[in-house]
């Protein structure tokens, strides 16, 4: 049995190989960026964690705002999140916080143990779905849109035998391969596999983070793709569709989706890096506030988190300051008095947003983004064409 989705014995081809160099490129250019202590990395670390905690669950249809998202990061409570959705936020977090810690580590090696360990992170919170245990039966995947079912997984029996492969694969990589094609690669086998009862989509995404992980050009945290996956959910469906075609088939062409990982790479690093060059600018008109207010330095990450969209909340504030309760709401009623901040609800649910001056940075940077260079400007027709 052989595990071979990879393109038989092609090999990506120039536009490919063109567009994974820019990739590296830029993420070398992050690395540069994160060498040098800066005040907001520990803040775009945290809110780029949340955003792939958000762009994972939302593709399985978990509703999850991006506050709700850093409150699983900063180890809050939700502000809107239902306990159902809740629960499957921090799953993710906890297994999100394992791949981002332990892949890095020298000699760590992907085993079905690993795999295992953590599909049981993910659903430990329901046995009814089987955490750390392969499935047993059938299993479909559904468009309900169209109201069909647009792939069949493997029989049963063989997924033991598929995984072992799959994990055989993953602790001995060949080194003809680039990083950004493993990584897919391991992603559309599990995916294709489905071993698990539930949580497949989530398993999937989180072993090519891992898989990037192990890269170490950049943390982790920047490496991910899930956001960018959930901001384009349709899309990701399509590429798995036209791939799969129905049903498992390794010697199916993977041509499509390796490229459209590629793409997702592309437009992700392009985003990261555009946030970092708007982090400088945004703290020196950030600082030029905090002096114009006489306000200690330490407002700046609320006033920063308030900036990119956040809610500020006292408990996140504290967090981030590590301040005493008492003092950290001085400086939110200090900063919202400026009108730097506009608060929101009473008591337990207050939190700020962002005041007029504030809104007003925000709109004049956004206004002065370029758009993102598409490095596949005709893929996503190509794949709507290749659709069964």
């Amino acid at each position: 049995m052989h595990l071979c989705l990879l393109l038989s014995d092609k090999r990506p081809d120039l536009v490919d190989q063109q567009v994974i160099d820019e990739i590296h490129d830029t993420r070398a250019s992050l690395a540069d960026y994160l060498r040098a202590p800066r005040r907001w990395n520990g803040l775009l670390r945290r809110t780029s964690t949340a955003r792939a905690i958000q762009g994972s669950n939302t593709i399985e249809g978990y509703t999850v705002s991006e506050e709700d998202a850093v409150a699983a990061v900063d180890d809050e409570p939700p502000l809107s999140a239902d306990e159902a959705t809740w629960l499957e936020i921090i799953a993710y977090r906890r297994v999100l916080t394992y791949v981002l810690n332990v892949a890095t580590e020298p000699g760590f090696v992907i085993d079905e143990a690993v795999l295992r360990s953590m599909h049981f992170m993910l659903l430990d919170h329901d046995l009814s779905k089987a955490p750390g245990r392969y499935r047993t039966k059938e299993i479909f995947v559904r468009d309900d849109r169209r109201d069909v079912n647009v792939y069949e997984g493997p029989d049963c029996a063989t997924v033991p035998e598929l995984m072992r492969e799959l994990s055989r694969s993953l602790a001995t990589p060949t080194t003809t391969d680039d990083p950004l094609v493993r990584g897919a690669m391991a992603h559309l086998n599990l995916v294709m596999i489905h071993p698990f009862k539930d949580g497949n989509g989530r398993m999937a995404r989180a072993l090519q983070t891992m898989v990037l992980a192990q890269d170490q050009v950049v943390e982790p945290t920047f490496s991910s793709i899930e956001e960018w996956l959930g901001n384009n959910t349709q899309d990701y469906y399509d590429v798995l569709a036209a791939t799969g075609r129905g049903s498992w088939n390794p010697a199916n062409d993977a041509t499509l989706w390796v490229k459209f990982n590629l793409r997702a790479h592309h437009m992700q690093a392009q985003t990261m890096r555009r946030r970092f060059d708007e982090a400088e600018t945004q703290w020196r008109r950030l600082d030029a506030l905090l002096d114009g207010y006489k306000l200690h330095d330490r407002v700046g990450a609320a006033l920063f988190d308030a900036l990119i969209g956040l809610r500020v909340t006292r408990p996140s504030y504290v967090k981030l300051t590590g301040l005493d309760e008492r003092t950290a709401t001085r400086d939110l009623v200090n900063a919202a008095e400026a009108g730097l901040l506009e608060p929101r609800g009473e008591r337990r649910g207050r939190h700020y947003v962002a005041g007029e001056p504030l809104r007003r940075i925000h709109e004049e940077i956004r206004s002065q983004r370029a758009p993102l260079a598409d490095p596949y400007p005709s893929l996503l027709r190509e794949i709507r064409r290749a659709l069964p």
